[in-house]
């Protein structure tokens, strides 16, 4: 399968889950991720780009006086996004982009946000890497995602798992992100993983010179 193949498979996926995944997600924020999304984005300042922004489940939690961007490479959720924006009176400019080449320039934003994203992302190694490319020096990235298990036999089930839904949907359960994060440099300032270590959040600072 070439790589567009895959893209396209991958945004036809979720195109045709878009309808339910705010019930779906629902379910995972009351009883696995609690109060990640508002820890992540209260932390959020200045220029601020969510990756994969989905239906838009973080607009409510962002600061007043941040100014918003959003990319989503599925058109069925961006339209959700878009709508729930306009519900909230929130003012974002949310545009179809794929998180594995970011249509930014180098240092454009003062904040990176992606949350329960990088699981699904086919590289998400190469998403990190976009994400603190267009990050200014000084800058805050905020990621959280569901992670492999601290326990083995957590981690065992995390695998079989794996084996439905990587080809069905892409959706991986043994990465961590944090991996990438200490890769590029960046300093984590806050960090959190609970739920028998499922379950990561962090907050890393890009190097002011770099």
């Amino acid at each position: 399968m070439t790589s567009k193949t895959r893209t396209e498979r991958l945004r036809h996926y979720w195109d045709k889950h878009a309808g339910s995944y705010d019930k779906q997600m629902g379910f995972f924020d009351r009883h696995l991720f609690g109060d990640t999304r508002a820890w992540i984005c209260s932390q959020a300042t200045g220029d601020v780009l969510e990756v994969a922004i989905g239906t838009g489940l973080n607009l409510s939690h962002y600061p007043a006086g941040t100014r918003l961007t959003g990319i989503e490479w599925s058109p069925a959720m961006l339209d959700l996004a878009r709508q729930r924006a306009s519900e909230l009176g929130v003012q974002a400019d949310l545009r179809e982009g794929d998180a594995q080449a970011l249509d930014f320039a180098d240092a454009t934003f003062d904040t990176v946000v992606c949350t329960f994203s990088l699981c699904s992302i086919p590289d998400h190694r190469q998403a990190v890497t976009e994400m603190a490319r267009v990050l200014r020096p000084g800058g805050l990235l905020l990621l959280a995602d569901h992670v492999a298990a601290s326990a083995w036999p957590a981690r065992a089930f995390q695998r079989l798992l794996e084996l439905v839904t990587v080809p069905l949907g892409e959706e991986h359960f043994l990465r961590r992100p944090i991996e990438q994060v200490h890769g590029h440099g960046l300093a984590v300032e806050r960090h959190d993983r609970f739920k028998i270590g499922i379950v990561e959040r962090l907050a890393a600072r890009k190097p002011a010179s770099a």
